[in-house]
């Protein structure tokens, strides 16, 4: 809202995923609809997420860009030595909250154990359910098959991964989980709840998805385990190479600002009316709004203008400062 009244293009970047039938949503998704009502361009991680901005939003489709997140590979490396399948080990790496699916993992995990006694779960994240895992684990005396390892710092992610064969995502709602790129670009296969963006993350030789329901969970896991035998993590890992680069996610945000830069400039009376078209009376509230705004970057404008601000200089392109350094 400031950017726009001092006259800056705006790019709005959005990696989440909200619903439309309880108050707060409703409530957020009214406020979502004035912030975005006069930007330039936006962002979103997968073509689910895109979905949900622009009808929660109401912007224009072709104002919106699907760009995915991304993954180093370089960072996320299989084990050297191919795991022994003689012991199955599941790894779940996750914040232990609610939307996360805590409570699918308390119904799912006793079930594996009791069909599987070679599989060992691994479980590294804190949150406010692992009090009702812990619990599980004493209930059903799994002590020594199920490790709870609480927070794990990000530089230590990989060593859980490579430790397991399986990775598990029990999420509620995801706009697109950047916890399975790891784990695949790490060689292992994937058994995830098929919500929000989650499908169109990984190709279907590299996960197996399941319902948000325990037995169907179940159900994944069995098929995911009669699969390991034909996974390659060397192969699997070239594979997430060549799909996931951050580069190409670079490139393809340079594009969506090109854009922005490129968009016309409007001053605040060509701006109003988009704001009248959030609704009745909310319309007419944001426009009063916003022409407080404006007024008050007046006032600070005057009282201390922009000329008397030090800007930062332009460094020019980083290719250009290189080749110079080299020169030197």
């Amino acid at each position: 809202m400031h950017a726009r009244t001092m006259g800056y293009k705006v790019v709005f970047t959005d990696h989440s995923l909200y619903g439309f039938a309880d108050a707060g949503s409703i409530h957020m998704n009214k406020v979502l609809q004035f912030t975005l009502a006069d930007i330039d361009q936006a962002i979103c991680v997968s073509h689910t997420s895109k979905e949900n901005t622009v009808l929660r939003s109401g912007i224009s489709p072709e104002k919106v860009f699907m760009v995915p997140n991304a993954v180093d590979t370089a960072m996320f490396t299989p084990s050297p030595e191919r795991l022994s399948c003689d012991e199955i080990v599941i790894v779940v790496i996750s914040r232990l909250v609610y939307r996360k699916g805590a409570d699918l993992l308390v119904e799912v995990i006793p079930e594996v154990c009791r069909l599987f006694p070679k599989v060992r779960f691994i479980i590294g994240g804190d949150g406010p359910k692992r009090v009702r895992l812990e619990e599980m684990r004493e209930k059903f005396s799994l002590q020594d098959r199920v490790e709870m390892l609480g927070a794990v710092p990000h530089a230590q992610v990989r060593s859980v991964l490579i430790s397991g064969h399986i990775f598990l995502n029990s999420s509620l709602t995801e706009a697109f989980c950047i916890a399975i790129l790891e784990a695949a670009s790490c060689g292992l296969l994937t058994v995830s709840t098929r919500v929000g963006g989650v499908p169109e993350v990984l190709p279907d030789d590299m996960i197996v998805l399941a319902e948000p329901a325990p037995e169907d969970m179940v159900r994944a896991v069995r098929k995911a385990i009669d699969m390991l035998p034909g996974i390659n993590p060397q192969v699997m890992h070239l594979q997430m190479k060549k799909l996931y680069s951050w580069d190409d996610v670079a490139k393809r945000t340079e594009i969506v600002y090109d854009r922005a830069v490129q968009s016309l400039t409007t001053n605040l009376l060509d701006r109003l009316p988009q704001y009248l078209t959030c609704g009745v009376w909310a319309g007419k509230l944001f426009c009063l709004v916003m022409i407080i705004n404006y007024l008050l970057w007046c006032l600070l404008e005057f009282l201390q203008p922009a000329e008397g601000i030090e800007e930062v200089p332009d460094i020019g392109p980083l290719q250009a400062r290189l080749d110079s350094r080299d020169d030197l």
